[in-house]
Protein backbone atom coordinates (compact mmCIF):
# COMPACT_ATOMS: atom_id res chain seq x y z
CA UNK A 1 0.00 0.00 0.00
CA UNK A 2 1.26 3.60 -0.62
CA UNK A 3 0.04 5.18 2.82
CA UNK A 4 -1.14 3.53 6.17
CA UNK A 5 -4.77 5.40 5.54
CA UNK A 6 -4.70 3.64 1.68
CA UNK A 7 -4.31 0.32 3.97
CA UNK A 8 -7.32 0.95 6.59
CA UNK A 9 -9.30 1.40 3.50
CA UNK A 10 -8.39 -1.67 1.81
CA UNK A 11 -8.81 -3.74 5.31
CA UNK A 12 -12.34 -1.98 5.73
CA UNK A 13 -13.67 -2.68 2.18
CA UNK A 14 -12.02 -6.55 2.53
CA UNK A 15 -14.03 -6.84 5.67
CA UNK A 16 -17.42 -5.09 4.29
CA UNK A 17 -16.87 -7.54 0.64
CA UNK A 18 -19.61 -10.21 1.17
CA UNK A 19 -17.89 -12.37 -1.45
CA UNK A 20 -14.85 -12.01 0.59
CA UNK A 21 -13.71 -15.24 2.56
CA UNK A 22 -13.95 -15.61 6.26
CA UNK A 23 -10.12 -16.55 6.59
CA UNK A 24 -9.61 -12.96 4.63
CA UNK A 25 -12.25 -11.05 6.55
CA UNK A 26 -10.94 -12.58 9.72
CA UNK A 27 -7.22 -11.39 8.55
CA UNK A 28 -8.41 -8.02 7.66
CA UNK A 29 -10.30 -7.43 11.04
CA UNK A 30 -6.94 -8.43 12.78
CA UNK A 31 -4.49 -6.46 10.62
CA UNK A 32 -7.49 -3.27 10.61
CA UNK A 33 -7.19 -3.26 15.04
CA UNK A 34 -3.38 -3.38 14.66
CA UNK A 35 -3.25 -0.46 12.13
CA UNK A 36 -6.10 1.66 13.97
CA UNK A 37 -3.77 0.72 17.48
CA UNK A 38 -0.48 2.09 15.26
CA UNK A 39 -2.19 5.46 14.28
CA UNK A 40 -3.25 6.35 17.65
CA UNK A 41 0.11 5.73 19.05
CA UNK A 42 1.70 7.65 16.74
CA UNK A 43 -0.32 10.51 15.60
CA UNK A 44 2.17 13.27 16.09
CA UNK A 45 4.28 11.55 12.96
CA UNK A 46 1.05 10.84 11.18
CA UNK A 47 0.12 14.65 11.78
CA UNK A 48 3.59 15.72 10.93
CA UNK A 49 3.30 14.03 7.39
CA UNK A 50 4.85 10.52 7.86
CA UNK A 51 2.17 8.23 6.22
CA UNK A 52 4.01 5.23 5.46
CA UNK A 53 2.42 1.85 5.29
CA UNK A 54 3.82 0.09 8.65
CA UNK A 55 5.33 -3.44 8.20
CA UNK A 56 4.56 -6.72 10.22
CA UNK A 57 7.70 -5.63 12.27
CA UNK A 58 6.76 -2.51 13.05
CA UNK A 59 3.19 -3.06 13.96
CA UNK A 60 4.60 -5.95 16.04
CA UNK A 61 6.61 -4.11 18.26
CA UNK A 62 4.21 -1.44 18.51
CA UNK A 63 2.26 -3.71 20.28
CA UNK A 64 4.84 -5.77 22.19
CA UNK A 65 7.62 -3.11 22.65
CA UNK A 66 9.30 -5.38 24.93
CA UNK A 67 9.95 -8.44 23.09
CA UNK A 68 13.32 -9.25 22.20
CA UNK A 69 13.08 -8.95 18.61
CA UNK A 70 12.00 -5.15 19.14
CA UNK A 71 14.49 -4.34 21.39
CA UNK A 72 17.44 -1.66 20.46
CA UNK A 73 20.85 -1.64 22.23
CA UNK A 74 23.28 1.28 22.76
CA UNK A 75 26.48 -0.01 22.67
Amino acid sequence: MKSIEDHIAHDKEVIEDPIASPAARRHAKEELHELEEYVEHHKEEIDAGDHHDPNALELFCDMHPDEPECLIYDD
